[in-house]
């Protein structure tokens, strides 16, 4: 396992049944030795961008929906786009994805891809996914999650529901393995 998961998708083993992370797929936006925090990018909700932002920002209605990021701070929004040029204090997450830090960031980026002036992609997420030191180290121990190098072709797959399957047939075909069901049910 690299030292840190920054960058890798996490995808759920299939005995994996708590239903938070059911057949999900996690971007790791930041992990160290104090903890990981991640993004389900395989849950859009049926909430729209123009509705969750409305009362921030006065936004043209798009087709646009916010994903489920996570079960923790699911009040927080969480950007994702694949430009550098909106916030120079950002650092790429994998090449050419970045995370938005500013309400500036959010509102520029939403409304340049509605008044269609751009073509750059993005995500907004709701809440995001969290693991104490040594949580996370221990759940993929022990089978939970495989790890695999994140890309902008995943996350922005136009069919966000079947990035599961997609990335599970890719780790077969690779010869690598998925978890199944662990012999201890405890482990569950």
């Amino acid at each position: 396992m690299p030292k840190s998961l920054t960058g890798q998708f996490l995808i759920s083993a299939k005995h994996l049944r708590d239903p938070n992370f059911y057949k999900t797929v996690v971007l790791m936006v930041e992990h160290n030795k104090s903890g990981a925090m991640g993004l389900i990018v395989n849950r859009p909700s049926i909430v729209t961008v123009s509705r969750a932002l409305q009362g921030h920002f006065e936004l043209p209605d798009t087709d646009q929906v916010v994903f489920t990021g996570g079960p923790v701070e699911k009040a927080a929004l969480f950007i994702l786009h694949d430009s550098p040029d909106f916030d120079g204090t950002e650092s790429s997450v994998v090449p050419g994805l970045y995370v938005g830090n500013s309400a500036s960031v959010f509102e520029e980026i939403v409304r340049a891809v509605a008044d269609g002036t751009s073509h750059l992609k993005f995500r907004i997420f709701a809440g995001c996914a969290g693991w104490s030191a040594g949580q996370l180290e221990g759940e993929i121990s022990r089978g939970d999650w495989l790890t695999v190098p994140a890309t902008t072709e995943v996350l922005f797959h136009e069919d966000p529901y079947a990035i599961w399957d997609i990335l599970c047939q890719d780790v077969a075909h690779r010869g690598d393995f998925l978890p199944t069901i662990p012999s201890n049910a405890e482990w569950n």
